[in-house]
């Protein structure tokens, strides 16, 4: 009997420790910022029409986009190299987004050395 009056002080102070810590002062507990609103996690309709002909833009023009000067196609190594060459630069970064990496990298760093 003296067992159970332990168990159930132990879970009587645990319970009065979660209470406590639970109603504790608001104004440290932590909460979502009500500046959200529905009609932010709603793309425009122009921008969302952008974003997507970019893509397509992108998908279709790939296999002339991964071709140096003198026509050869580029390796993935060698993409890649030109994409660390250029993700130094931020603009040059941006036009890799829009116009592709072969295109940018000429554009600011001139041929492509392979």
């Amino acid at each position: 009997r003296e067992r159970k009056m332990k168990t159930l002080t132990a879970l009587v102070l645990c319970a009065l420790v979660a209470v406590c810590l639970s109603t504790g002062d608001s104004d440290q507990s932590v909460s979502v910022p009500d500046s959200q609103s529905v009609e932010d996690v709603f793309v425009k309709r122009d921008l969302a029409s952008t974003f997507v002909k970019r893509l397509k833009r992108n998908a279709g023009a790939a296999p002339a986009a991964t071709r140096n000067a003198n026509g050869n196609t580029l390796s993935l190594q060698q993409l890649e190299s030109l994409r660390e060459v250029c993700e130094v630069n931020l603009a040059c970064e941006h036009m890799a987004e829009t116009a592709g990496i072969v295109a940018a990298y000429t554009a600011y760093y001139g041929p492509i050395p392979y």
